[in-house]
């Protein structure tokens, strides 16, 4: 990653608290803790390949993974896999980024949604990032799992809302410098779009971010609150 967020001057201005924005951190951060860290039950990659997209899975009833022909215990339909992927993650750095992001960005982009709105919102960028990642990829047999996707939505919802707002970021993950939110995501949509071209053989789902981004830019166009303005001019308080 070119910048990682770590503050932005951006108040919120019509809800009292991000709610919405922290209880899911929270889910996610306590579901790697308990499921995934192996410090409080066994790690089983089994259970997170059932609990992830895998799209020649998604996409063909007939489809096992090798070693896994004993997996019953463990199924549950393909389709919901589409909510729970977006809820595991591949290691502690892979969950730290993404709650990062989601953090400094999300509280802005639920205040100019609501509560609801943003649980709704949040859930269908998720769901349109692992179904474009399994149309683009429809025989890959490998497991898509990480909130990236959903977090690629809120970062296009962001950037069209308060595009001048200044962000605190981690440069090169060394070194802390304070630019606006269009340079900042701007740079971070870019390197997701050059790698969707460059990067065929690499382990990030590079679609499922440009399906989010996509999803995210889309929807904030009408599932903002009446009265919330694009591209924002104002640059945040103190």
């Amino acid at each position: 990653m070119v910048f990682i967020p770590l503050h932005d001057t951006n108040p919120l201005k019509t809800i009292r608290y991000q709610y919405v924005t922290v209880g899911i951190i929270a889910l996610n951060v306590l579901i790697y803790l308990i499921f995934q860290s192996g410090w409080v039950l066994p790690a089983d990659d089994l259970t997170g390949t059932e609990f992830a997209v895998v799209p020649a899975q998604l996409f063909s009833v007939t489809w096992v993974g090798e070693g896994y022909a004993d997996t019953t215990v463990y199924h549950i339909p393909e389709r919901f896999t589409l909510v729970t992927y977006m809820f595991l993650h591949a290691g502690w750095l892979h969950l730290l980024g993404n709650m990062l992001f989601l953090w400094v960005l999300g509280d802005n982009v639920e205040d100019a949604m609501g509560h609801v709105r943003f649980i709704m919102f949040y859930l269908i960028c998720g769901i349109s990032a692992g179904l474009v990642h399994a149309l683009m990829l429809p025989n890959s047999e490998l497991p898509l799992i990480g909130a990236s996707g959903a977090v690629a939505g809120i970062i296009a919802a962001y950037l069209m809302l308060h595009p001048r707002v200044k962000v605190w970021v981690l440069a090169l993950w060394r070194v802390p410098i304070k630019i606006s939110a269009f340079w900042a995501l701007g740079f971070w949509i870019v390197f997701q779009l050059g790698n969707l071209v460059l990067d065929h053989d690499g382990d990030v789902a590079w679609w499922a971010h440009a399906g989010g981004l996509a999803t995210g830019a889309l929807l904030i166009l009408f599932m903002r609150r009446r009265g919330v303005p694009l591209f924002d001019r104002t640059r945040g308080g103190a």
